[in-house]
């Protein structure tokens, strides 16, 4: 048996999520194949070569990045196989349930049958910072939660995501980021100040929007996604992103902290919908390790 992930991930946080899977998976006896979405989608995986199918992406604005829209259309058609979607977002508000519509009617279309789909709450790569003691416990959850959801894959258990009222109209209305962010990417500058030339946007920009002339000098294409992997990982904090820049995040998160808790001044924003996310995570997680006990009670 095998299984192939097409994974998206801006600044790697997906991917960690998709890992978790693919060790699980493996762990199961299941050879897994996780396939890097990027650029022109060329020399795609035939879907057809695997038992198992997954996507994964971040969640863009209630939305599927534009790249999945465009694998969805490109991947042949199939009779009857069926898939499932990991997504991972900084919040866990409701809206992002609908985030997979387009993507899931594209596919559709073409034979394919959804199965599953889950939902990983991660620490921002834009909007603001979560604190590291945050982004740890998000971390650590997925990293509890994600192997026992793989199983489930595994196993052709059916697990939809609750329907938000006029969601599809919604995703509609909000998928007007996917044109405005290739024209805000254009708008990207550099403080050459800051820049020390290091070529590590250029390299890491998944759509190869970024190209730096033999003087230095940056210009930036109409393909931007906003993933925001060259800003956020940028070594100098050196990137302007134009009319989100406020929103900016640079550097990584320390996803292993281990200290006191940390001031936290957004403390309240979407408190309850955390609350209910986390609680939900340990009820599943504690029942997991439950049976987990009693079946190796049984062994015994």
């Amino acid at each position: 048996m095998n299984a192939i992930i097409y994974v998206f991930s801006g600044t790697g946080n997906t991917r960690r999520i998709c890992s978790l899977y693919k060790d699980e998976f493996e762990a199961n006896g299941v050879a897994t194949t996780l396939y890097d979405v990027r650029g022109a989608l060329e020399d795609l995986p035939d879907p057809n070569d695997f038992d198992l199918v997954g996507f994964a992406y971040p969640i863009h604005g209630f939305n599927a990045p534009h790249i999945m829209l465009d694998l969805a259309k490109m991947l042949p058609c199939v009779e009857k196989k069926r898939y499932f979607v990991l997504k991972s977002s900084g919040e866990p508000i409701k809206l992002n349930n609908i985030s997979s519509l387009k993507m899931n009617g594209i596919l559709k279309r073409k034979g394919y049958e959804l199965q599953s789909e889950y939902h990983y709450v991660m620490p921002y790569n834009m909007i603001f910072r979560h604190t590291d003691d945050v982004a740890t416990h998000m971390w650590r959850t997925a990293k509890a939660l994600a192997p026992i959801e793989a199983r489930e894959v595994l196993a052709g258990k059916s697990h939809l995501l609750e329907r938000v009222a006029f969601g599809h109209a919604i995703a509609w209305l909000f998928r007007i980021e996917h044109p405005a962010m290739r024209v805000n990417g254009r708008m990207f500058r550099v403080d050459a100040d800051k820049c020390i030339h290091c070529g590590k946007c250029q390299r890491v920009c998944p759509m190869g929007n970024i190209h730096i002339g033999e003087d230095g000098k940056f210009s930036f294409g109409g393909k931007c996604l906003m993933c925001t992997r060259c800003s956020f990982g940028c070594p100098t904090d050196a990137f302007n992103i134009a009319m989100l820049n406020g929103w900016r995040i640079n550097g990584n998160y320390n996803m292993d902290y281990d200290g006191a808790p940390q001031p936290n001044k957004h403390a309240k924003y979407c408190k309850k919908a955390y609350i209910r996310y986390f609680e939900n995570a340990d009820k599943k997680i504690a029942e997991a390790q439950k049976i987990c006990g009693v079946n190796q009670d049984n062994v015994v």
